[in-house]
């Protein structure tokens, strides 16, 4: 095929104009396109308002050579395509004399899942929550009455944090293995938008996410793989340095020469019980901050040039500082038309997060505006230090609100702040109680100060970004996890037999990521091991 870059048309055209200038570009008759495939789409809008949307795209066309073609074409966005297309390894040796165990749900023990099963590997994946369909129910129930149960709400059951996080698919690492292309084709094949495959920035939306996870199980069930919900994962049994099995919190015992360990970033209790177990662990930076919400207007008439524009998504932004003192300020988990969401996991500790559905269509646009801190940050040694820190900000956050997401505005935070670009009346967009209160009160002193000099950085950037009637709500304090569970070139721990994997292991930052990080450690084991 023939791949096009740089092809760029106004948001609103038509299929049609899309394949007519493919046609001009390639000089030739559009009946002569026998495929067009889109392989990237993205938005352009440094020439606001006219806004261009730019393509990547293949193209087939019949009865013409293609590297004439592109010779003829003298053009240097035309080129032959190329493509990677992942390959899942010839199985080990070894045979495995028992079904690999896989701890977490999240994407990263999902992805891992999927592969294992889809190779003949059977898994049993654990998850100490609920299964989705009754996940949503809890979640409900403790947004609409503060009903919070432990086990299953939204940071614990099937999906992990990332269900309710809104489905965002972007992800900074390069996909020289075609990891990446194959987890949004797996997404699409189980229910997501096709139109993932190919945007810049994809996005499932959290209503339609819970029902691709949904799907995937099924999908694994299907292959031969097992998942048991309500299975918590209190031990690993081992001999000799090696893994031998897990032993659950009802007592029961699974025996495997294979545990992977996905288990998610805010799993405090189990970093717990493997520090006493001997597996090696340290304690890593991370950042923390506090949600900020504006109207979608302004971040809309900022970036696209126009408050309300038809033919255009909600527009996201990224911003990134750096502070006198050295530290970064940036944005996080950036969410157009969406909602703050309280997203705890332990009584009387409140952390927040950010979703949106797959609409995107709430008023506010939001996003965490986080700083990074370092365990020289965390006021103690050992490789926990920084969940100790995190559970500090937590009841801080909960006290200030007295139970509710405390919510302030930006003028009263910092004592400051421009004003005009956003009514006073500009409230929350929330799922879960909240109240006015006092946030400056969560964040310590040397933190605060690094939020407020970022803060007036991105005002410059976009106007009205720290406007006093901004609105402040926290603590986002789980934007990575605390701790890197340590891994050898083999995936392994110390413990031999043992795959620390995902996010909550420390290797990945988001769902693409822990995706994709599950699916190098299903290669790794398949590496090792035949099938059992």
């Amino acid at each position: 095929m023939i791949r096009i870059q740089q092809l760029k048309l106004p948001p609103g055209h038509t299929e049609a104009d899309l394949k007519e200038r493919v046609a001009k570009i390639l000089k030739t008759d559009p009946d002569r396109i026998e495929k067009l495939e889109i392989r990237k789409q993205s938005i352009d809008a440094r020439k606001k308002p006219d806004i261009r949307l730019v393509y990547v795209v293949d193209v087939a066309l019949r009865g013409i050579r293609e590297e004439a073609c592109v010779a003829r074409c003298r053009d240097r966005n035309v080129s032959l395509a190329v493509f990677k297309q992942y390959a899942f390894p010839k199985p080990g040796s070894r045979k495995l004399t028992e079904r690999p165990v896989i701890v977490g749900s999240g994407p990263a023990g999902l992805f891992c899942a999927w592969q294992l099963a889809l190779h003949g590997y059977r898994p049993i994946l654990l998850e100490r929550g609920q299964a989705v369909e009754q996940r949503v129910r809890d979640v409900q129930d403790f947004w609409e009455k503060g009903v919070l149960n432990p086990e299953s709400n939204v940071s614990f059951g099937e999906g992990g944090a990332g269900a309710f996080s809104d489905g965002k698919l972007n992800t900074l690492i390069k996909d020289r293995d075609g990891r990446g292309q194959a987890v949004l084709e797996i997404f699409a094949e189980n229910g997501a938008q096709p139109e993932i495959r190919y945007e810049a920035k994809p996005h499932i939306g959290t209503d339609v996410l819970v029902r691709v996870v949904k799907n995937m199980r099924l999908q694994i069930e299907k292959h031969g793989g097992t998942i048991r919900f309500q299975s918590r994962v209190d031990g690993i049994l081992t001999q000799d340095g090696h893994v031998q099995g897990v032993l659950l919190a009802d007592g029961t015992r699974l025996f495997s020469p294979v545990v992977v360990l996905a288990i998610g970033h805010s799993a405090r209790d189990t970093f717990f019980w493997l520090e006493k177990t001997g597996v090696v662990m340290e304690a890593k930076a991370f950042a923390v901050g506090l949600r900020v919400e504006h109207p979608q207007t302004l971040i809309n008439e900022a970036q696209y040039g126009m408050p309300s524009p038809k033919e255009l998504p909600p527009s996201p932004y990224k911003l990134t500082a750096q502070t006198q003192s050295g530290r970064g300020v940036y944005s996080f988990c950036m969410c157009p038309g969406g909602f703050v969401v309280n997203a705890s996991s332990e009584a009387e500790l409140l952390a927040v997060n950010g979703m949106s559905y797959s609409t995107r269509d709430s008023q506010n646009a939001n996003s965490a505006i986080i700083v990074s801190v370092t365990p020289a940050d965390f006021g103690a040694e050992g490789p926990l230090a920084g969940i100790a820190f995190q559970r500090a900000l937590e009841q801080k956050a909960w006290e200030a609100g007295a139970g509710s997401i405390p919510v302030q505005r930006y003028g009263d935070f910092a004592n400051a702040g421009t004003t005009g670009h956003i009514p006073a009346d500009f409230m929350p967009c929330m799922k879960g109680s909240w109240r006015f209160a006092d946030v400056a009160s969560v964040l310590p002193k040397q933190l605060q100060d690094a939020f407020i000099e970022g803060m007036e950085q991105f005002g410059r950037v976009i106007p009205g970004f720290d406007d006093k009637n901004a609105l402040l709500s926290g603590v986002e304090s789980r934007t990575s996890s605390p701790v890197r569970i340590c891994r050898d070139e083999s995936l392994q721990a110390n413990i031999r037999g043992l795959y620390p994997c995902g996010e909550g292991a420390g290797y990945a930052g988001g769902i693409m990521s822990a995706a994709m990080d599950g699916m190098r450690v299903a290669e790794a084991i398949a590496s090792a091991y035949a099938p059992f």
